[in-house]
């Protein structure tokens, strides 16, 4: 088998093999294929895409490339969550306590961020204390002891993955549905989930801007997970403006914390009792959707959600005290209000921008050498539709330099206000299953 000639075949239009693929993910892990031609073959697919076979291939021989969980020894259905990302998405704080407080077990293996903020672990650990280097047996006792626990990604899961990504984006491939879908997958399957709830954002903050394009991706995902045997659904959420009201690490596990408790914000909420309602169905802890969202709410209402918080807290080392005492996050020096310039209704909220706006104070990374600002960030006071009096504070800037002045003016350039009405946008705007 020659490589130059599978990267003809699909140029051509040809539909690979299921060992042809395995060929190429192996021999591109090993470095036998070198870098340039399996760039030539990503343009390929970039161009020529893949049938539905060859992305359930591909995906599997992504899986197959490095080590895998096997999370038999917890009891119950696993249900992992994956988001394909966006600006104040707190949602994995929120929803994994939730969940396993109604008895659905989450062992959430998370990442760190590059972009605007965070990923989940950086988020957590601004909690003082917590941490997630713990190994593999550690980890399976306390899901089965607490019913969550979160571990830092593996090296070694998915290497392939890992590799093809970082050739992707420099190469102009990253847009390519078929390869987005298999990553996401490989990653999710290699962990060890038995079934998986993919919220898939749409609009300005996220990766995939138009709906059309965010149904395209969602169903081939949910079609890769349907054929290599793990129940998946997926729901489309809108991300035309952040979610919740907190942009930054700290910021976000307060606001996690408020929505826990029954007082967060309702977008927030909404998507967490909406996903949280699937994964429940999908791990049979719930028979319908109405059970479930029941089940989540009591949760919330009860306070058992937030008290499995604490106790997924202590038990990673961290300060579970922050939960009635959030002044022990880490805090910025300086809150800045940032005042209306007019009178009306807000129209718009950049999402990108504000997430670019948080990463200019601090809070995100611009490179993976870059150290985040576990303090600072934003806090909206207006979404889209909230009327709005001059000189009455958009949002609050929190920094730890007085040097903002940049950031200050992205959020500005980001709300737009007009004198007429406005319809606040549908936050969950379709599912695939």
């Amino acid at each position: 088998m020659r490589t130059v000639d599978l990267i003809t075949k699909k140029r051509d239009g040809g539909e690979l093999t299921e060992s042809e693929i395995r060929f190429l993910i192996q021999g591109y892990t090993d470095g036998s294929i070198p870098d340039y031609q399996m760039s030539a073959m990503a343009m390929a697919i970039f161009f020529r895409g893949m049938t539905p076979e060859e992305r359930a291939n591909l995906t599997m021989a992504m899986v197959h490339s490095g080590e895998t969980i096997d999370l038999s020894a917890i009891s119950g259905t696993k249900v992992d969550k994956h988001s394909t990302g966006g600006v104040g998405d707190t949602t994995t704080l929120v929803l994994a306590p939730l969940v396993a407080a109604i008895g659905v077990p989450v062992a959430k293996m998370s990442g760190r961020g590059l972009g605007h903020t965070g990923g989940t672990i950086d988020k957590l650990e601004s909690i003082p204390g917590f941490h997630v280097e713990i190994d593999n047996d550690a980890f399976l006792k306390l899901v089965n002891r607490n019913g969550l626990a979160v571990i830092g990604q593996s090296d070694n899961l998915t290497p392939a993955d890992k590799k093809l990504y970082g050739l992707r984006d420099v190469t102009g491939t990253v847009n390519s549905i078929p390869l987005i879908a298999s990553s996401i997958m490989s990653k999710k399957i290699a962990s060890g989930a038995d079934a998986i709830v993919l919220d898939v954002k749409t609009g300005d903050g996220a990766f995939m801007k138009e709906m059309s394009e965010a149904e395209e991706l969602a169903a081939c995902m949910v079609d890769i997970g349907s054929r290599v045997g793990r129940k998946t659904i997926a729901v489309l959420s809108d991300m035309s403006q952040p979610l919740g009201n907190a942009i930054g690490n700290a910021l976000e596990v307060k606001e996690a914390i408020d929505t826990l408790r029954g007082t967060g914000p309702r977008d927030l909420t909404e998507l967490c009792l909406t996903l949280g309602s699937h994964m429940a169905v999908l791990a049979g802890v719930a028979t319908t959707q109405e059970e479930a969202r029941g089940l989540l709410e009591t949760a919330i209402r009860n306070g058992s959600a937030l008290e499995k918080f604490k106790v997924f807290l202590a038990a990673q080392g961290g300060d579970a005290s922050v939960v009635d005492e959030p002044e022990r996050l880490p805090t910025a020096k300086h809150a800045i209000p940032v005042p209306a310039k007019a009178s009306g209704f807000v129209a718009s909220i950049a999402a990108e921008n504000m997430g670019v706006a948080a990463m200019l104070l601090g809070a995100g990374r611009a490179t993976k050498e870059s150290r985040i600002d576990l303090a600072v960030g934003i806090v909206l006071h207006k979404k889209i539709g909230d009327p709005v009096e001059a000189g009455e504070a958009l949002a609050t800037l929190y920094a730890n330099s007085l040097s903002y002045e940049e950031a200050m003016a992205k959020i500005y350039e980001s709300i737009g206000i007009q004198a007429e009405a406005v319809h606040p946008p549908a936050l969950i705007v379709g599912e695939v299953k």
